[in-house]
């Protein structure tokens, strides 16, 4: 009787294979647009890694276009139409973009310097404009998440009540 072959081993490095496993939970929507990826220390002990070989991965993910970091936040997922990060051909711009009139409101009004939106969108072709709208959005969702925190946490000492 022949033994069994014994598995190959898989040669890659440590932060490939914890790189597939977020990517894997991203896609399967486990981690869903804008929600805070796991810390490097969440996933150093997931993973059984040290902390470099957790960035590494979490670095990985941020080249693809799956995540964004917000320094001093964490990382969260990256919404994006297609799988490479790039905005999808079904995309619709927002009718504040369309209209020629300027009688909708939208990004025109927060332009600045003197400057008029349909000069800063001209100048600058609509994916510039839609990558740097999509950073904003992520930052303030970012910044969302955090004050939801800050507010559960309010809660939380409220409910203790004052200590003695």
């Amino acid at each position: 009787m022949t033994p069994a072959p014994e598995k190959k081993q898989d040669r890659r490095p440590p932060y490939q294979h914890a790189a597939d496993e977020l990517r894997r939970d991203i896609r399967s929507g486990r981690f869903k647009p804008g929600e805070q990826m796991p810390s490097v220390r969440e996933l150093q002990e997931r993973f059984g890694v040290a902390n470099m070989t957790a960035r590494s991965a979490l670095n990985v993910l941020r080249d693809e276009g799956l995540i964004y970091t917000i320094h001093g936040r964490g990382s969260f997922v990256a919404d994006v139409g297609g799988a490479a990060g790039e905005f999808t051909a079904e995309y619709n711009p927002p009718a504040w973009y369309l209209a020629k009139d300027g009688k909708e409101t939208g990004p025109e009004e927060r332009a600045g310097e003197g400057e008029s939106a349909s000069s800063t969108v001209t100048e600058m072709s609509l994916v510039q404009f839609l990558t740097e709208l999509r950073d904003e959005v992520r930052a303030l969702s970012a910044e969302h998440q955090e004050l939801r925190r800050e507010v559960e946490e309010l809660k939380r000492a409220q409910q203790q009540g004052p200590r003695s």
